[in-house]
């Protein structure tokens, strides 16, 4: 098809920015050269990768699909042109929320010891699948299971109880234990980062729910009392607070915890790295029988 670099850089700026004007800036190159670029990309492929009237401009599903396979080529790219100069870059390993709790250091910091050769980085990101079919990542810490056709591979590590946080000082704070019927009638809120309580009441059941767009702002309302939320205990570990306390919820499936990776690996040495978590996480009890 003759595609070159120009034509991904191009599609991923405009994908990134969702403008041609804005996408034009990034690249440092006018409207009408960017906009020509475009053209000859489309021809090439031969398809719609942008929908472009007056109003709005939003890649189509084939232009979805190029734009987040273009992150990870140029990526690669980058990647490969660093390492040939700097040596090898560093593991990047990402996560949504609380990346593995009270085990995330010691797994840390014993890959240190064992290997030195290989720096390894932590990157929380909104999205870890996507930053993973991009790029942006290696490997992943997830509690929701990706999608069939995302194209990773996984490995379920373990399972951890649910938590509710309430409010300090609320009367479900004194309890030791609650189950889903104890928050009958409260809001309960939800993060976008990692959402995995939404399916756990019955049909029809369900309480009144909202959603906020990171951690932070999950444990602000919740402190201030404006709604409960559900959680993996991992959270109580990696996000304490002082006006919120979490509780043991009874009558719910534990989350499974998973390490999840591209089924083309985008690190040498990832292999060791997955070798490594099972070490270290792979033969632990079962949390959500305690």
């Amino acid at each position: 098809m003759n595609v070159e670099l120009r034509h991904l850089r191009a599609l991923l700026a405009i994908g990134d920015e969702g403008t041609i004007t804005d996408a034009a800036a990034v690249l440092r190159v006018s409207q009408p050269a960017l906009s020509r670029t475009l053209d000859q990309l489309e021809s090439r492929v031969g398809v719609r990768l942008v929908e472009r009237t007056t109003r709005r401009l939003a890649l189509t599903d084939a232009g979805r699909r190029l734009h987040e396979r273009a992150h990870s080529i140029l990526r690669q790219l980058d990647d490969a042109l660093t390492e040939a100069t700097a040596g090898a870059r560093s593991l990047r390993i990402g996560f949504a929320w609380a990346a593995l709790g009270d085990r995330t250091v010691p797994l840390l910091r014993d890959w240190r010891e064992q290997h030195p050769q290989t720096p390894l980085r932590v990157h929380r990101r909104d999205d870890p699948e996507a930053a993973l079919r991009r790029g942006e990542i290696d490997a992943a810490f997830l509690r929701t299971a990706p999608a069939a056709d995302a194209g990773l591979e996984v490995r379920s590590l373990y399972r951890e109880r649910r938590l509710v946080a309430v409010p300090d000082g609320d009367p479900l704070a004194e309890r030791s234990a609650l189950r889903l019927a104890d928050l009958a009638g409260r809001p309960v809120v939800l993060c976008s980062t990692a959402a995995t309580t939404a399916d756990l009441w019955p049909d029809g059941q369900r309480p009144h729910t909202f959603e906020v767009a990171n951690v932070d702002e999950w444990l602000t309302v919740i402190a201030t009392g404006e709604a409960v939320g559900v959680t993996a205990e991992a959270t109580e570990h990696s996000h304490p607070h002082p006006g919120v306390r979490y509780r043991p919820l009874a009558d719910v499936p534990p989350v499974t915890v998973r390490l999840v990776w591209p089924r083309a690996a985008t690190h040498p040495a990832l292999r060791a790295f997955l070798d490594h978590v099972e070490r270290a996480v792979g033969t632990v009890e079962d949390r959500a029988g305690k």
